[in-house]
């Protein structure tokens, strides 16, 4: 099982990755904003980060950054969600570090083989 942090304010995609994440057994918690997830990140050193691009305090894109910036959060992968799923978002988001990138709307079939691919077959 996986220790997962999501990074969601939209409370309906929220609910529909909990649900996902709690059947497919993972740990989980959430955050609202973007606030304080570099320090959570940090204390918590989850495996993964779903982390919202379109935060209503700071970018998601800056979060990835930052955490990237730190050597001791090397092994934490970020999966980057958005509405905005252009191919420049999505070269933007991997350029700053993130591990995966899907926009949303998104298939929970999707979102599983992305969560799959990402914590190397822990689903």
């Amino acid at each position: 099982m996986a220790s997962i942090l999501v990074v969601e304010d939209e409370d309906n995609i929220a609910t529909a990755l909990d649900f996902l994440l709690s059947r497919d057994g993972h740990k989980h918690r959430r955050m609202a904003t973007g606030a304080g997830a570099v320090d959570e990140i940090r204390a918590s050193h989850p495996d993964l980060v779903l982390l919202d691009v379109m935060l209503p305090d700071v970018s998601g894109y800056q979060i990835v950054q930052d955490v990237r910036a730190d050597p001791a959060l090397n092994g934490v992968r970020v999966l980057l969600m958005t509405a905005r799923g252009s191919v420049v978002e999505r070269r933007k988001g991997l350029a700053l570090g993130a591990d995966g990138f899907i926009a949303k709307p998104f298939e929970l079939s999707e979102l599983r083989a992305e969560l799959a691919r990402l914590l190397g077959g822990r689903c």
